[in-house]
């Protein structure tokens, strides 16, 4: 016995079979689980292989002629590819800057707040734009930039801006900050969730003795609330990082319009725009995805190590 306190408890490894028996009742819940992932995820994989198919849906996988890289050729190879590479970078880039710290600040904004109960009001109402369907949204947007709408108006008139249709506005970039601030209102109090959670299981010790010591409020948050909270932020930034490269495909194909896709086009919506428009071409709506996970694969990954290196926290 004194040997293993000196060595270190090691509990005795359990098989399988044993915990089965042990826990089947939960071995019972995970499975409905379980087979949803590998169904709904997993087996759906297989369709990769179109990528690389003349697609035809009468013949299905098996049948389908076998073209190589040619799905990505004529992907690459369009003449508003790289236009739409661009949108979805520079989109991207923004709603992982400004879109990424906004719900980091309300979050810390309701810490501030005194009041339990009008902190969970603001919270409950924070969280309802984000369960509004996103036609609904984008009507209200519309309606909202239109050349007589509320915030034109308030643009023109106190600002002195252009009294214009903002949507239609192919200046760059007009139609990114519509979009990602148009994200950030629906989704800033549920993106807070996670920050609002972590903030609430620093100690409270901490506060009290920085209150103390003098410390303002200001200065609690930035000393002790933010840097307790860094590992979340770490674990969300790479989670934004790997997915901000699949910018939202519903919300910008029901923004845009023709006079605008050399500033609204994206990936996503050329992508459909080529392979639906003018005929269903599966094999290249699958090319593109392919490309896309890729892409946000390596993106995931490479934030992740740069996330290690600098700040002692990553997400694996």
């Amino acid at each position: 016995m004194a040997a293993n306190t000196r060595s270190g408890y090691r509990a005795p490894k359990v098989s399988w079979g044993r915990d089965f028996k042990r826990n089947w009742p939960v071995y019972v819940m995970f499975l409905p689980a379980l087979i949803m992932t590998v169904v709904l995820h997993y087996i759906p994989m297989f369709g990769i292989v179109m990528a690389f198919q003349d697609y035809e849906v009468i013949k299905g996988v098996f049948g389908s002629e076998w073209v190589g890289l040619e799905n990505f050729r004529t992907l690459f190879g369009g003449a508003e590819f790289p236009t739409a590479l661009r949108n979805t970078i520079c989109i991207a880039l923004i709603k992982c800057t400004v879109g990424f710290v906004m719900p980091i600040i309300f979050a810390c904004l309701l810490s501030l707040l005194k009041s339990r109960r009008y902190k969970r009001t603001v919270q409950t109402f924070s969280y309802l734009p984000n369960f509004v369907a996103a036609v609904i949204v984008c009507s209200l947007v519309t309606e909202f930039v239109a050349k007589d709408g509320p915030i034109t108006l308030l643009l023109s008139r106190v600002f002195g801006l252009a009294n214009q249709n903002w949507l239609a506005s192919d200046t760059i970039p007009v139609f990114w900050i519509i979009y990602v601030v148009m994200g950030i209102w629906q989704g800033i109090g549920w993106g807070s969730i996670m920050y609002v959670a972590a903030i609430a299981t620093v100690s409270g010790d901490f506060y009290e003795a920085a209150a103390i010591d003098g410390a303002t409020r200001m200065q609690r948050l930035f000393k002790i609330t933010i840097p307790c909270i860094m590992p979340t932020i770490v674990m969300m930034f790479v989670l934004n990082i790997g997915l901000s490269f699949s910018v939202g495909f519903d919300s910008i194909l029901l923004l845009y319009m023709p006079s605008t896709y050399n500033v609204a086009d994206t990936i996503y919506t050329y992508t459909y725009r080529m392979a639906f428009t003018s005929g269903a071409n599966y094999g290249l709506s699958a090319a593109s995805g392919l490309f896309q996970s890729i892409v946000g694969t390596c993106l995931l990954l490479a934030s992740n190590y740069l996330s290690k290196k600098v700040s002692d926290s990553s997400l694996f």
